[in-house]
């Protein structure tokens, strides 16, 4: 599937190719952490299918408890997610879901580190809306 999207602001903008069969959520506290949200989704693409057309990412480098060493890329302006990979050879990028123009058309298919999830937030639907 083909996919464009960006930061908030139009900083950085970037076009890719994603199967949607790969999106997924990440329940852990790094992606907790980093999003200010109880969970984080992505959508993994070859490193070969993604293009930064416009603006270069600000890279965090961050060692997990497996001493893994992941490249997490934002906008060093707006301070959106854009990607994470690997720090030392990056073959593939999780591009994050809120980045995504096409968001609303890439349902998750799968969940990982589901032991930190936040029991609230696994099923938020009796919650009623504000707007």
């Amino acid at each position: 599937m083909k996919l464009t999207g960006g930061c908030h602001c139009g900083a950085i903008r970037f076009r890719a190719e994603g199967d949607p069969a790969g999106v997924g959520i990440c329940h852990c506290r790094d992606c907790q952490t980093f999003s200010g949200a109880p969970w984080r989704a992505s959508i993994p693409v070859a490193a070969a299918d993604l293009v930064i057309e416009q603006g270069a990412p600000q890279v965090y480098i961050k060692t997990a408890e497996s001493g893994r060493r992941r490249a997490q890329g934002f906008c060093g302006s707006c301070g959106s997610s854009i990607y994470a990979t690997e720090a030392d050879d990056p073959q593939v990028y999780n591009l994050r879901l809120g980045a995504v123009d096409q968001r609303a058309e890439l349902p998750p298919q799968r969940q990982s580190w589901c032991g930190s999830a936040l029991a609230w937030a696994q099923d938020i639907r009796e919650i009623p809306p504000t707007d």
